[in-house]
Order: C-alpha cells, then structure tokens, then sequence
C-alpha cells in the first residue's frame, strides 16, 4: 500500500488508525445503513463509502466512529473517499477475487505460502527442536 503498512494479517495502518477487513455481512449492514442515511441517489456513495469507514476504522482496537453518521459528521468528504479507497485496495489485495484471473490467484497463493516460512527464516527451528513431534490424534 502507498500510505500504509501491514500492521497484521487482517490489519493496514492509515492515518488516523488502522483499517480492518469487515465480512461480508459487515459490508452488507454498511451498504444498508448508508442507504438509509442518504436522500436521494447522489448522495448514496458517499452514505455507503462513510458506513463502511466507521465499521473498518479502529485505533487502539477500538472503533473510531459509532456509526456512519458520526463519520458524516466528523469527516471532509475527501477523507471519507481516502480511506474507503484503502480499504478497497487493502480488501482487494487480501482478498483475491476468482474474477481475477488463474493467473492472479496462483501468483497470490504462492505468495501466501511462502511469506510465513520466508519470514522466520530458520529463527525457530531451535524452539521446534525442543518440541516432540507427534503424528497423528495421540501423538
């Protein structure tokens, strides 16, 4: 990400805090919670993209915002659209789509499955050494 870094698995650090990925049905309560905030068409984005920063916002792992509401109130329009465009991209990076393409997801999977052992780089094998190794239920 440009602005941000990996703060964990499910975590990007942004100005102002840290975005988390939502579930499904997170961005489903946001996306109806917005439409109940907006009046007419126009003003639907901006209600949506202002539900979903309140739900993914968080600073000492608590939420920024109560709602979308608070968000509307506290925010510039243009912070609004920042941050729902990093957690777009964030999600997007996380959470790969099958619309991507075969190609795209291999590349991820490999990615993912290397970055874990790439990262310890041997650093726990003295601990693991220490450790029985089991097979199976009972050992």
């Amino acid at each position: 990400m440009e602005h941000g870094f990996w703060v964990g698995a499910d975590r990007v650090k942004v100005d102002g805090g840290e975005l988390r990925l939502l579930s499904a049905w997170e961005v489903l309560e946001a996306r109806r919670e917005g439409d109940a905030l907006a009046r007419d068409g126009g003003e639907r984005a901006l209600c949506r993209n202002a539900c979903l920063v309140a739900r993914a916002l968080e600073r000492n792992g608590k939420a920024v915002f109560e709602n979308g509401q608070a968000a509307l109130d506290r925010l510039r329009v243009e912070e609004i659209a920042r941050l729902a465009d990093e957690w777009a991209r964030f999600n997007k990076e996380y959470n790969p789509s099958p619309l991507d393409g075969e190609k795209e997801i291999q590349r991820r999977k490999k990615a993912w499955s290397t970055r874990v052992m790439s990262a310890f780089s041997g650093a726990c094998s003295g601990c693991l050494a220490l450790c029985r190794r089991r097979n199976g239920r009972n050992g």
